[in-house]
């Protein structure tokens, strides 16, 4: 009876307050920045009478990453072995609202409503990006604690989106990248021929809503049609207890037309816009976030043909001039949406091979041959080999990746920034 009374007198206590509420001044303010000064209000409504111990207010900021078994399997030594987990903090900021005077234990509150000011400065040193991700976050908080006797403690709690501003104007993502490769197509001394690839972008850095430019040179001297892709991934890398693990996606894509063999093309500027997406996490111990731009080749029968570009997402515009992206950088402004923005798990299915190859190209390669083996290793074809099944058809698309993308290594790892 003794507990059911505690119980019923908290509840009756936990009334006394209508409403606990956390604004900020500026309510449209997407994000802040290292060295701004946060300020806003706790508000208050009492029913009645409300006695206090103290009201604090509390921001906090960490980074986390962590993997493996569930808290139950934890149990097991093995599976303990098994789990990593790391932390970083960033921000830790504990401020007194109200509190009673010398002499006093508690403070009382007429009924009716209440406000209390509150205002704070980030630290002067770059603060980390917020970031949500498969295997780790990275997020900021403010929480203001009602203290009262006889009851629980009561809070409110609002997430803080922090940005670390990259602005991609400095000289090393101002630098054009560029890189070029040759594929040799065929099996042992059956070759058909090399297909040569050359990529360029103006520059390594970029913001969201930009179109990045292209430029490319594909030559087709083998015997098989070839398509020309070009995309952006991202790519999620975590520490944890000494290991890592890499989750990569695929966040846009563009896709060429397909080249005869004997034949080149020419990419004079193709543009590949970047969606919303957070920008490059670089300075964070635990969590980093790259992007690349891959331009690659789909050779029928063989491995792919792919030139990787490094790409750096930032939150300053270009501004440059006399560039065919002057005018949207002028008008650009930073775009947040990608603060609520969840990246798909699972890539888009892959054009249909009828888009590859024509039917009518098709037919005219059909061989009259028993279909050989497989043609894609090194040296896995016999001595009997020929070109004319270059024009079968891939294996049917699956969702599931035979090869995923995850990788965890049980190696000491640390970034290089």
């Amino acid at each position: 009876m003794g507990g059911e009374a505690r119980s019923a007198a908290a509840l009756g206590s936990e009334r006394r307050v209508k409403s606990l509420g956390l604004v900020f001044v500026d309510e449209r303010k997407g994000f802040y920045s290292s060295g701004e000064t946060v300020a806003g209000h706790v508000l208050l409504e009492a029913a009645e009478p409300l006695a206090l111990r103290a009201l604090r207010l509390e921001a906090r900021g960490r980074a986390t990453a962590s993997w493996g078994p569930s808290a139950v399997a934890r149990a097991s030594a093995s599976a303990l072995a098994s789990a990593a987990a790391s932390e970083v903090e960033y921000l830790n900021v504990r401020l007194s609202l109200r509190e009673p005077q010398a002499g006093e234990g508690i403070i009382l509150l007429q009924p009716g409503k209440h406000e209390f000011p509150f205002s704070f400065q980030l630290p002067s040193e770059p603060l980390v990006t917020s970031f949500t991700g498969k295997y780790g976050n990275i997020r900021y908080s403010v929480k203001a604690v009602l203290e009262r006797p006889k009851v629980p403690d009561q809070s409110v709690k609002r997430e803080l989106q922090v940005v670390s501003h990259i602005d991609v104007n400095t000289p090393a993502l101002l630098t054009p990248v560029r890189k070029s490769q040759e594929k040799m197509v065929g099996c042992w001394f059956f070759t058909s021929g090399p297909v040569s690839l050359s990529a360029k972008i103006e520059r390594k850095g970029y913001c969201n809503g930009e179109a990045i430019p292209i430029y490319a040179e594909i030559e087709n001297c083998s015997s098989r049609l070839i398509v020309p892709k070009a995309a952006i991934f991202q790519t999620q890398t975590y520490l944890g207890s000494g290991k890592t693990k890499t989750v990569r996606h695929m966040v846009a894509n563009v896709r060429g037309n397909h080249i005869a063999s004997g034949s080149a093309d020419i990419w004079n500027g193709k543009t590949l816009k970047i969606p919303p997406v957070p920008p490059s996490i670089l300075d964070c111990c635990i969590i980093r976030v790259d992007y690349s731009l891959a331009v690659y080749i789909h050779i029928p029968g063989a491995k792919k043909l792919m030139l990787e570009l490094p790409l750096v997402i930032g939150t300053v515009p270009y501004n440059g001039f006399g560039s065919r992206n002057s005018s949207v950088a002028s008008h650009f402004s930073v775009d947040m949406s990608w603060l609520t923005l969840t990246l798909p798990e699972q890539p888009e299915a892959p054009p249909n091979y009828a888009d590859v190859v024509s039917e009518e190209e098709f037919s005219r390669h059909i061989p009259p041959y028993p279909e050989p083996l497989n043609c894609e290793g090194e040296a896995c074809c016999p001595m009997f080999c020929i070109q004319e099944f270059r024009f079968q058809p891939p294996p049917l698309y699956s969702e599931v990746d035979p090869h995923p993308s995850d990788v965890e290594e049980n190696q000491p790892v640390s970034f290089i920034l």
